[in-house]
């Protein structure tokens, strides 16, 4: 759906009367626990997405729960929203914190090249090679005493 500044207010409005009715007037257990990530309304604000997020394992348990109150839910928000319509919902999942945890996961996990010590190119510096800055047959000096 097409998002402008007003469906993302609308959007944030449902989503916080959204917020409250699972929180306060739904008592399915199936439902602990779960977190409303975004709401996206249609212009005409008859339909909405609702995205939700909840432990991986679970979210067939979530999904079906969210569509069996899904009737209850919707004319709780009739009551509490001031709008003409009361928007068809449709639930779905939101992975994006499942893909962070994973790209965090991986950050943790650091290769041993990346302990290497590398020249400004991204080679590996050989601690034995001569420095090449330096001329053939003179030790480094020490500039301390002069």
């Amino acid at each position: 759906m097409k998002q402008t500044a007003a469906t993302r207010r609308t959007g944030e409005q449902l989503r916080e009367k959204l917020g409250y009715i699972l929180l306060f007037e739904i008592a399915d257990p199936r439902l602990d626990l779960i977190t409303i990530t975004g709401v996206e309304v249609s212009v005409d604000r008859a339909f909405a997405k609702v995205y939700v997020s909840c432990e991986e394992d679970r979210y067939e348990e979530v999904l079906e729960a969210l569509n069996a109150a899904k009737g209850r839910i919707r004319s709780l928000l009739a009551r509490s929203l001031d709008w003409r319509v009361t928007p068809e919902l449709a639930f779905k999942i939101d992975r994006s914190t499942d893909e962070a945890e994973r790209i965090a996961v991986a950050l943790k996990q650091v290769p041993e090249t990346m302990a290497v010590p590398k020249d400004e190119e991204g080679y590996p510096i050989d601690p034995d090679a001569p420095d090449p800055d330096e001329e053939p047959g003179t030790a480094p000096s020490d500039n301390a005493g002069a």
